[in-house]
């Protein structure tokens, strides 16, 4: 099969080691991975700030380079729910419909796809998981708490394959980080006040790994944890599974 790896924007810029991380674990999965040397952003900003209508050409350049693949990766839940969700106001080509069917999130793609059964690092740490919204309710990959108690979902499922690693209960398992995009900006106070919060139920709990699948979620609570010489480290998952240590 042939895969493209897509880096979101802020990966490139601010978390360049997410993206080798994410590189070297699929290629250790057994995985040929190709890197478009074309690729840009793939529209959320612009959108988000309320300039959809001006992102139709991110949209179709992403479409132009990334339709010849039979799966498109990234480590980002955000942007795999606009790609699949938000592409809808472009004309539905045969390489459009392509692509939004095509793209996956990093862990959705290593369970579902590749179904791999083990993975091999050990990580003797307590893992505090936060549920980017994206993730969880765009793209169903964990439980939300106002439909079940039940907390499960592919991400908790894949790193309890891993040896030695404890995961933290939160109070509350799936509340909001507070980053949403552009609301982070335009709201600025709320958005702080919620990524406390959260940290604050990690550090209860005794989180001392604080993982996720979006990087933007990340980045907002990461803040607030050096902000608070908080005893906590942050790790994209696609850094732990990769065997990196904290």
């Amino acid at each position: 099969m042939k895969v493209a790896l897509f880096i979101p924007c802020y990966v490139d810029q601010f978390y360049p080691n997410v993206g080798v991380a994410t590189l070297q674990l699929l290629e250790k999965l057994g995985v040929d991975v190709v890197f478009p040397m074309k690729q840009t952003c793939c529209g959320q900003p612009m959108a988000n700030g309320g300039c959809e209508q001006d992102s139709k050409g991110v949209y179709e350049h992403f479409v132009e380079t990334f339709s010849e693949f039979d799966y498109i990766v990234t480590p980002s839940g955000s942007c795999t729910y606009h790609i699949k969700k938000h592409y809808d106001i472009i004309e539905q080509t045969p390489a459009v419909q392509k692509v939004r069917k095509s793209v996956y999130e990093l862990v959705d793609f290593i369970e579902n796809v590749l179904k791999i059964e083990e993975i091999p690092v050990d990580f003797p740490h307590k893992v505090g998981l936060h549920l980017s919204c994206h993730g969880q309710r765009g793209l169903r990959q964990a439980n939300a708490s106002e439909i079940t108690g039940v907390r499960d979902g592919q991400i908790s499922k894949l790193l309890r394959k891993l040896k030695g690693i404890e995961l933290t209960e939160l109070d509350r398992n799936d509340e909001c980080c507070g980053f949403g995009g552009m609301f982070c900006v335009t709201e600025e106070a709320v958005s702080a006040r919620m990524g406390k919060d959260r940290i604050a139920d990690h550090l209860r709990n005794g989180t001392k790994v604080l993982t996720g699948g979006d990087v933007s979620c990340l980045m907002h609570l990461e803040g607030i944890v050096k902000r608070q010489n908080a005893p906590i480290k942050v790790m994209h998952i696609a850094e732990i599974l990769n065997g990196n240590q904290p």
